[in-house]
């Protein structure tokens, strides 16, 4: 998923609506709730921006540089290639958390679905920590620009604090601190999802006129690999926004509420192998075209096609707009991502995924809704998705979806 330090949400003059503001911390999300009162600091100050002991930041900076130089040659094979292949800085991320991962210490890479090497290790402080035991533990983080982040989390038996270090390359391939930073969390939790949730003590109005996000999540038990497998192959390229596949109820007797203007662009990405791009912010696409793309995935005819979508008869075109603040409004929800946490198949050859909305940004909620997106393999090896159903009423604590052409109506 998503990795960040601190956020900068800009206020674009909309409204974000959205799941709610603030680290979910119930029953259902930490393992162990009598102990939820001590991940809430009682009378916090400002809490960012902290002093930093010397001894501490020297020995901070001496690792880093440490495993800069155990992965200059992996950065110096893929040094400016992985900045245009995210393919290419995956594996480069991965080969370095190979290296990284073997001094002991959790490290993970700053690509969505990574996987924590060392978990165990994070783990064991999360758990400590709710039964209130001092300790510390540093997870490193392996970044697309070669560079590391190092965070070192400590936990004094009341509040819990973050030391972190950034480190890139300089164009002499020599190791360059760019920050570090001390900062108290203000909440957090270790949900049974495995997932570290926590927000930061961040400057807020009227010290700043922008919103400053400190949320944070942090996949500490890693997911099944079938799961990440499935997460990244056949959800991923949707998410939460520009398109309903994966926020409304629908299955094959009941598609006409797809929007599939909006869905054109992602389905597009999927067969091709490249994101669609158009040099005007609305285009016609051909019927032929448009309806070979959309079949590919859906179960659906040309007539359906052009009875549901926005058609221009006398063009024989689809009309695609390109996604912006003239016909979407920001949320919170649609920046979640589609985490699958469990694939079922069944006897009529379907196959049943289990996903979870992730959302990291102000929110900080690991399943802002729980779904189960069915598909089925074809006979030439695509898929063809037949429905999504949003469980336990979910579809109510999310925004009501905006369509493309903003012409149809839920």
């Amino acid at each position: 998923m998503k990795r960040k330090s601190i956020l900068l949400v800009l206020c674009i003059g909309m409204i974000l609506t959205s799941c709610e503001s603030k680290i979910s911390l119930n029953s259902t999300d930490v393992k162990n709730e009598k102990n939820q009162k001590n991940t809430t600091m009682e009378n916090p100050d400002k809490g960012y921006n902290l002093p930093i002991d010397e001894d501490k930041k020297k020995e901070a900076v001496n690792d880093c540089e440490e495993i800069m130089g155990i992965i200059r040659d992996i950065y110096s094979e893929y040094n400016g290639i992985q900045e245009a292949d995210q393919n290419t800085a995956e594996q480069m991320m991965n080969r370095m958390k190979e290296i990284i991962k073997q001094n002991g210490n959790p490290v993970i890479g700053s690509d969505h679905y990574s996987v924590m090497d060392n978990y165990q290790k994070m783990e064991q402080f999360l758990k400590s920590a709710e039964q209130e035991e001092k300790g510390s533990v540093i997870l490193y983080e392996a970044d697309t620009d070669g560079g590391i982040t190092r965070k070192e989390y400590s936990y004094d038996g009341k509040e819990m604090s973050v030391m972190s270090a950034k480190m890139i390359w300089s164009e002499d391939t020599e190791p360059v601190l760019t920050y570090i930073s001390l900062s108290k969390i203000k909440e957090w939790a270790y949900t049974e999802n495995g997932n570290f949730c926590y927000e930061l003590c961040v400057p807020e109005p009227p010290e700043v006129t922008e919103i400053v996000d400190g949320s944070c999540i942090i996949r500490v038990k890693p997911l099944s690999e079938e799961c990440r497998e499935y997460s990244k192959k056949y959800v991923s390229t949707f998410g939460y926004q520009g398109n309903n596949l994966l926020c409304s109820n629908w299955n094959a007797e009941d598609m006409q509420g797809l929007d599939y203007n909006g869905l054109y662009e992602y389905f597009y990405q999927m067969k091709y192998g490249e994101k669609f791009t158009a040099e005007k912010e609305v285009v016609g696409i051909p019927a032929e075209e448009f309806e070979n793309v959309i079949m590919t995935y859906l179960p659906v005819t040309k007539e359906e096609l052009r009875e549901w979508a926005v058609y221009d008869e006398q063009s024989n075109m689809f009309i695609w707009e390109r996604l912006g603040c003239g016909n979407y409004s920001p949320t919170h929800f649609g920046l979640s991502l589609p985490e699958v946490t469990e694939v079922r198949n069944n006897e009529d050859g379907t196959i049943v995924l289990t996903i979870h909305a992730v959302c990291d940004s102000v929110v900080c909620n690991d399943v802002v809704i729980t779904h189960e997106l069915t598909m089925k393999i074809q006979d030439d090896g695509t898929i063809q998705y037949v429905g999504n159903r949003i469980l336990d009423n979910g579809i109510d604590n999310i925004p009501r979806y905006q369509y493309r052409l903003g012409n149809l109506q839920n």
